[in-house]
């Protein structure tokens, strides 16, 4: 699951949320190494001729282009957040992918949440509400791990 729960009797309860890496970073260099080997294998017969050099710059492209992807998913899955519950405090911290920190708070006993079954950026989208504002959670998980925080979430403020 891309969200986990910690509890203990001394901290507060706290729920992270980041996306989920389907890629680990030793994958991310297999990727890139076998990409380069297999598609370098039509250079072969023709090393010692001139159409190496024709071909060599787009096939370099390629693999560029394939890491650059990557690490541009990776930079984009930097994305976490946390909902912590501080006694009758709930905390809900957005840290986006750039590093941009937003944070609201509301007393718990004022927080409803919800699910937008459609019309939200995303189906089944949820989002907190309370303190005069409306914020949205975990609109970057998949449309079931959003139903299953919905449920978390929803017993986890019914908790005294």
């Amino acid at each position: 699951m891309p969200y986990h729960w910690i509890t203990s009797d001394k901290a507060p309860s706290v729920l992270v949320l980041a996306p989920y890496r389907s890629l680990p970073i030793r994958g991310f260099a297999w990727v890139i190494l076998m990409t380069f080997a297999l598609i370098t294998l039509p250079l072969y017969p023709l090393l010692g001729t001139s159409l190496v050099w024709g071909m060599l710059p787009f096939l370099m492209l390629v693999v560029a282009a394939l890491w650059f992807a990557l690490r541009r998913s990776y930079n984009d899955a930097k994305i976490q957040e946390e909902l912590r519950r501080d006694g009758d405090e709930i905390t809900l911290t957005h840290t986006s992918a750039r590093g941009d920190v937003q944070s609201w708070s509301c007393n718990i006993y004022w927080v409803r949440v919800e699910m937008h079954k459609a019309g939200g950026p995303v189906p089944h989208y949820v989002t907190l509400t309370g303190n005069g504002r409306t914020v949205e959670i975990g609109s970057f998980l998949s449309e079931e791990e959003r139903k299953d925080l919905f449920a978390d979430l929803t017993d986890f403020l019914k908790r005294p």
